[in-house]
């Protein structure tokens, strides 16, 4: 396989399935490393711990959380980045409200002692409003979730609440990047990509028609292509 090895960060309580088409197609040409996301509970600590379990080069695909592993993985370690692609992510640091809303969904979980009900209250703004009925993707949303469990998920919240404010560090990224957000995106503004897109120098910005937070998911051939054109 001659491809560069690519590095994919997945979304808080996702696991590679969200990455499935993505992977079929490129898992053709290039080397696939799904990253681990889910055992720290800083955001240093993940990226640290993907970066000792990478090859010395690859590109990186990061998701939602996965974005903001990924831009403390080039705060890290920039030289082992040959490209970057950010997809429905932020470089904002986590406001005190959003910090407060994050951890109350993870007692709320705690005292369930399941992901099933947090998930079905996140799904309309996971994905497109065309999707909300969609209940085989929900489904899916729910089985990553539950699969990685609440543990994992407090863990995450805290590195979510944990990650700096990045937006600084936008203007010293060299290597060439793509942001991609889904038009209808409730979770995270496409205005925060769209800032991304704006600070790293020569940064491409792809806006998904008719998706949401998920577009990966929700629109997986028009992103498998957007990322197979963008990397070669």
């Amino acid at each position: 396989m001659s491809g560069t090895p690519i590095v994919f960060i997945p979304g808080l309580m996702c696991t590679g399935r969200i990455y499935q088409h993505q992977i079929e197609e490129l898992g053709q040409t290039h080397p696939l490393l799904l990253a681990n996301h889910w055992s720290a509970p800083t955001m240093k600590e993940v990226a640290a711990q993907i970066l000792k379990a990478t090859p010395d080069r690859f590109a990186l695909v990061g998701t939602s959380m996965g974005g903001y592993a990924a831009l403390e993985i080039i705060r890290q370690a920039p030289e082992r980045v040959s490209s970057l692609i950010l997809m429905s992510t932020s470089a904002r640091a986590d406001t005190p409200e959003r910090s407060k809303g994050r951890r109350e969904q993870v007692a709320a979980a705690k005292k369930s002692s399941s992901m099933r009900e947090i998930i079905k209250s996140l799904w309309p703004k996971i994905v497109h409003p065309a999707r909300h009925e969609d209940h085989a993707l929900l489904n899916v949303f729910i089985d990553m979730a539950e699969h990685l469990g609440v543990d994992a998920f407090e863990r995450q919240i805290e590195a979510i609440i944990s990650r700096e404010d990045s937006r600084p560090l936008l203007a010293t990224i060299k290597v060439p990047t793509l942001v991609v957000v889904g038009q209808a995106d409730t979770l995270i503004s496409p205005d925060e990509g769209r800032e991304i897109a704006a600070s790293i120098p020569g940064a491409k910005l792809e806006e998904v028609e008719n998706a949401g937070h998920m577009c990966m998911t929700e629109r997986p051939e028009t992103v498998t292509k957007l990322l197979a054109d963008f990397l070669g």
